[in-house]
């Protein structure tokens, strides 16, 4: 199994009480301390522009900003989004940003892609809120346009949704031209979403992962519809890797994990959020998969794993306070559970040095205060 881990970027309100000026410092510093960590293949960012569970004046940093800066702070480990939005950008200029990311992280980017949901957002930016269908007309439509102009260098396409006409892509994406990448898109593709008659379909033409409900149950389900729409449209369904998002909340004994659980109430309550949502974040985090202690979780993503799950992308809510959940996540559940040999694009695993010591040495670390140093502070460059 691979594993990944979602980078604090203030969207689930994971950076309150953190000065802003000190936000870049806690991201980038824990980014590079995966990076550092080979059981690590991943990180990740949500896209989002409105903070959960309600909407604030929290900041919520925005996902392909971060793409490229946490490209230029790390150099081995790979950098998603679970998922970039499709109506949030159009997707020609979509493929143009996630080029340029590939090029400038030398070939790391992943494209998690979905239809979106989050309505209040998307009506405060102006977007509307069009039907279901027509949200996930537009994730097919444009996929299509990702696939064609990453693969030839430009993109023709006459649909519902969307009409390009000769949209360039140039420079072309590294992977897939240079590098090695996804034999089918170039850049490799996550197709998030659990709708069994439309999302699961679009996957089954276009993925190379899948993300979908973690829940052993949920998966079992869904990994068989996805298998019943490859065959329909004549894929290999061992093609595509399947994926879960887990918040862990972990802890050696059950009053670490109750103890985690109330922190978050606490730091959900300070920002602002009424009882009742705190009271129903918290119920989804202490009913999850990933909760509990080391051998408990371990034991869940193992079963899971047996399932044919072969990517974790995991989220702690302490991450940029607090790294000891994840110090004991690393130290006793990826020993048991990561699969640290290559296999398809995942070929850059095996690479050493270049990129991450030429970060080190054009840049200096700025002071900081007491939050910055569990994660190191912010690089920014000499002057």
């Amino acid at each position: 199994m691979k594993f990944g881990l979602f980078i604090p970027q203030g969207w689930r309100m994971d950076l309150v009480g953190i000065d802003p000026s000190q936000h870049w410092g806690v991201m980038a510093g824990l980014a590079r301390r995966v990076d550092a960590n080979e059981d690590w293949s991943s990180v990740w960012v949500y896209d989002h522009f409105h903070t959960v569970p309600v909407p604030s004046e929290e900041a919520t940093h925005e996902a392909w900003t971060l793409m490229a800066a946490l490209a230029a702070v790390t150099g081995r480990v790979r950098l998603g989004q679970m998922c970039t939005c499709m109506s949030y950008r159009p997707p020609a200029y979509l493929a143009k940003v996630a080029a340029t990311v590939d090029v400038i992280s030398e070939g790391r980017v992943e494209m998690g892609i979905g239809g979106g949901w989050y309505e209040q957002e998307w009506r405060a930016y102006g977007y509307g809120f069009p039907s279901a269908g027509q949200r996930l007309r537009r994730l097919e439509e444009g996929v299509e346009i990702l696939r064609q102009m990453w693969t030839t260098g430009s993109a023709t396409l006459h649909g519902k949704e969307y009409d390009v006409d000769g949209a360039r892509c140039f420079p072309q994406p590294l992977q897939g031209t240079t590098m090695p990448g996804s034999r089918d898109n170039g850049i490799p593709m996550w197709v998030a979403g659990g709708g069994e008659k439309v999302t699961l379909r679009i996957a089954a033409r276009y993925a190379d992962y899948t993300n979908f409900d973690g829940t052993p149950e949920t998966f079992r389900r869904k990994s068989e519809v996805l298998r019943g729409h490859c065959a329909e449209v004549g894929r290999d369904f061992d093609r595509i890797v399947r994926s879960a998002n887990f918040n862990v909340v972990i802890g050696r004994d059950e009053k670490e994990v109750r103890d985690r659980l109330a922190w978050t109430a606490e730091q959900l309550r300070g920002a602002g959020v009424p009882e009742q949502r705190v009271a129903q974040q918290v119920h989804s985090l202490e009913t999850g998969p990933a909760v509990g202690t080391p051998e408990q979780v371990a034991e869940t993503l193992s079963r899971l794993g047996a399932d044919g799950m072969g990517y974790a992308i995991t989220y702690f809510p302490e991450a940029a306070y607090d790294p000891t959940g994840i110090e004991l996540f690393e130290s006793e559940v990826l020993p048991e559970l990561v699969d640290r040999q290559d296999h398809g694009h995942l070929w850059h695993l095996g690479r050493r040095g270049g990129a991450v010591c030429r970060v080190v040495t054009t840049r200096h670390t700025a002071p900081g205060a007491e939050v910055r140093r569990a994660w190191g502070a912010a690089p920014r460059l000499s002057r």
